[in-house]
């Protein structure tokens, strides 16, 4: 039965793009094409950041892309972040293109959120013109994804705070200039939740205080990882945003657009496996007929296709209710979970398809599968997603 409140014909959901969303995508693929497979492979091998693939998205203005228009950015929206993520990775870039930029496009959302009109001006606009670089400064080797119980301590001083503590798997910090930081200002036996007395800061990371020790790891070598030793490190007072002692409610501006880009990088990622796995399928002849005419070349190719594009729903779902102030976190935390397993699962796929060249560097689909492991486990895991779908939808007591 038609519902009587519509009239007939019109569209209570629209999937497609804009068409501003699709001059958003093309404009971004034509600045990817500048950085084919060669280079990325080049980068993989050698371990060196990719400068000038960061230097031209930033020439384009898209490293702004989620900052306000009043602080040199383009005041868009986490669902245009999406498109753009998701097009650097399909474009064949992977996780190493999109990683370069990955901090620059949410990270700051605590700032535009919750910052002060001085720390905006100040702090936004380098970030949006690419002259600064920040990394994101959360994790400890003895918390875990049990952020509450991290123990960098920013001891406050008067007009500054002394922050002294350990981070891991700090990405980009060998090229920061910056940092978001997070620190306990109280003792966690001192507050009513564990998730009080925690303050988040984004100041300049001061290498005479701060020793960064890259991280040799499976994949992604061009953009580095690290662990991080702060001892001493001297913060102002300005540079922390809001009040003390609520940083981890803010830091949640830039937590649940972080699991939305995350799948929306994964899905790329796959689809770029995806489109090499099916073009090698049409070219490689076996028992004189091409494989991809077998049908169980096909069918696994298929069911690939399928699980990105339902993933792809999920992400741009959880992005919409983002855009539009409501709730988002399970839908966040299920878009980053559900494109990260279907990313992984078209990039095991596209190495099988190939068979033995697929475990050869120079048909790219095995950087793809090294790639695809790290959306799997970051920024938050497959069961701790599970736990807190489990919890927060279904209504089930705490497993942990």
């Amino acid at each position: 039965m038609v519902n009587k409140g519509l009239k007939r014909g019109a569209r209570a959901i629209d999937f497609a793009l804009t068409e501003f969303q699709q001059s958003l995508r093309d404009a971004i693929e034509k600045v990817c094409v500048r950085f084919g497979d060669d280079y990325w492979l080049k980068r993989d091998r050698e371990g060196t950041f990719p400068e000038d693939f960061r230097s031209a998205i930033a020439a384009g203005g898209w490293l702004g892309i989620c900052i306000p228009q009043d602080y040199g950015g383009s005041g868009l929206g986490i669902t245009e972040a999406a498109i753009m993520m998701e097009a650097i990775s399909a474009s064949g870039a992977g996780l190493s293109g999109a990683s370069a930029v990955h901090m620059n496009i949410f990270g700051l959302n605590p700032v535009v959120v919750f910052g002060t009109e001085e720390q905006k001006r100040r702090m936004l606009p380098p970030i949006a013109a690419g002259k600064e670089k920040a990394c994101f400064a959360v994790t400890e080797p003895d918390a875990g994804l049990q952020t509450t119980k991290l123990q960098t301590r920013a001891e406050r001083r008067g007009d500054r705070y002394v922050i002294s503590g350990k981070k891991v798997w700090i990405s980009t910090a060998q090229v920061a200039d910056k940092m978001l930081i997070l620190a306990r200002t109280t003792p966690i036996d001192a507050v009513g939740k564990p998730t009080d007395g925690l303050s988040l800061f984004y100041t300049a990371l001061d290498r005479r205080f701060v020793e960064i020790r890259e991280i040799e790891k499976m994949g992604r070598a061009a953009v580095d990882s690290n662990q991080m030793f702060i001892d001493g490190l001297d913060v102002p007072v300005e540079d922390r945003i809001g009040e003390e002692g609520s940083g981890f409610k803010y830091l949640l501006h830039g937590l649940n657009p972080e699991r939305i880009l995350v799948g929306a990088e994964a899905i790329g990622l796959g689809r770029a496996a995806l489109r090499r796995a099916s073009a090698y399928a049409k070219e490689r002849v076996v028992f004189d007929r091409p494989i991809g005419q077998n049908q169980a070349i096909q069918h696994p190719l298929a069911e690939r296709w399928m699980e990105l594009e339902a993933a792809a729903l999920m992400v741009f779902k959880a992005a919409w209710l983002y855009d539009n102030h409501r709730p988002c976190g399970p839908e966040a935390n299920a878009a980053k979970y559900l494109g990260a397993e279907a990313g992984h699962k078209a990039c095991q796929t596209a190495v099988m398809t190939h068979g033995g060249y697929g475990y050869a560097k120079e048909y790219h689909v095995e950087r793809y599968f090294r790639e695809s492991m790290i959306p799997r486990l970051a920024p938050v895991s497959r069961e701790l997603t599970l736990c807190f779908i489990a919890e927060r939808v279904l209504g089930l007591p705490k497993s942990y």
